[in-house]
């Protein structure tokens, strides 16, 4: 397996499904109401523009070339001006992840595509699913709703694109989701390289040039028995310094990081796989079971088959 980043790993298990609107004919006063419960809901805002009201109270106004990303699984709203819920208004919502939700490239819960007149707002929205629950350590390391400001060419290009997908049906939405997976990374980029020093250390990390290889290794091989000393031959620099450097910019040092990242990888196998206890050790760096329930235990608080059953 080749290096891999912990960013892309994180990203693995989450991808745009079924769920998109562009040139969406929104003319105020309008609310769109989103009950997909989805983990992440991306909003990027072409024309016009709105405010999102969240389920906890806080509103975040959005523009042309501002993209938001939302994270679930709360309902969340939104609306073309912080006061239209006060007065009558036409209301849309979008749950494409429901049984029988119209979300065809023709119609999405009610919003009709076409030419916007004069005013109306153009959105591209993408809901996100998870297989599994990998991702959930990219959720722990994102606020409830962050906002990014594309520039105008990359809006214009999401537009034509999203037209284009519409105007040829064939393979169109599979094409809309791989655009909507890419939006995604690209945001998410963009943000933690703007949060600098309150971005997750692993993500910091990888603007390392001393970390960065030693990083991108152990992500990418994280069955093989690394140790600092391996880790720093990856660096290409001394064990102490390596071990130095990592535990300031990481803030721990590097084998608490590895352990973290090895229970973080064997929950999310003990809960979305049938493989056995032993097989879950080899896959995450251990040499025999044994030794990884004990770690699993003292990280998690119970071994690996109570915390299985106990997630059953």
């Amino acid at each position: 397996m080749g290096a891999v980043d912990p960013l892309s790993s994180l990203l693995s298990g989450i991808r745009a499904e079924g769920s998109v609107v562009s040139h969406a004919v929104l003319t105020a006063p309008w609310s769109i109401r989103f009950t997909d419960g989805a983990p992440l809901t991306m909003v990027s805002v072409l024309r016009g523009g709105g405010t999102l009201l969240l389920s906890d109270g806080t509103e975040r106004a959005v523009g042309v070339g501002d993209t938001a990303i939302v994270r679930g699984p709360a309902p969340f709203r939104l609306v073309d001006g912080p006061t239209t819920l006060d007065r009558p208004h036409t209301e849309y919502e979008i749950a494409c992840f429901t049984p029988d939700a119209e979300c065809t490239a023709q119609e999405l819960g009610g919003i009709r595509w076409g030419t916007d007149p004069d005013g109306a707002t153009a959105l591209i929205v993408g809901a996100y699913r998870a297989s599994g629950h990998r991702h959930e350590r990219l959720l722990r390391a994102l606020p409830p709703v962050l906002v990014i400001n594309e520039d105008v060419e990359v809006c214009a290009w999401l537009e034509t694109a999203a037209a284009d997908a519409a105007r040829l049906p064939a393979g169109s939405q599979a094409l809309m989701d791989r655009l909507l997976d890419w939006a995604l990374v690209c945001t998410l980029r963009n943000w933690f390289d703007e949060a600098g020093a309150d971005a997750p250390s692993w993500y910091r990390g990888l603007a390392d040039p001393v970390l960065a290889p030693a990083l991108q290794a152990f992500h990418g091989r994280p069955a093989e028995p690394w140790t600092v000393a391996s880790l720093a031959h990856q660096a290409g620099v001394s064990r102490a310094l390596f071990a130095k450097r990592f535990t300031e910019l990481m803030g721990r040092p590097p084998l608490a990081y590895l352990t973290e990242c090895r229970m973080a990888d064997a929950e999310a196998l003990l809960t979305d796989t049938d493989l056995s206890i032993a097989q879950i050790a080899k896959s995450v760096g251990y040499a025999d079971a044994f030794g990884f329930s004990a770690a699993f235990k003292r990280h998690k608080g119970r071994s690996p088959s109570r915390f299985r059953a106990a997630a059953a």
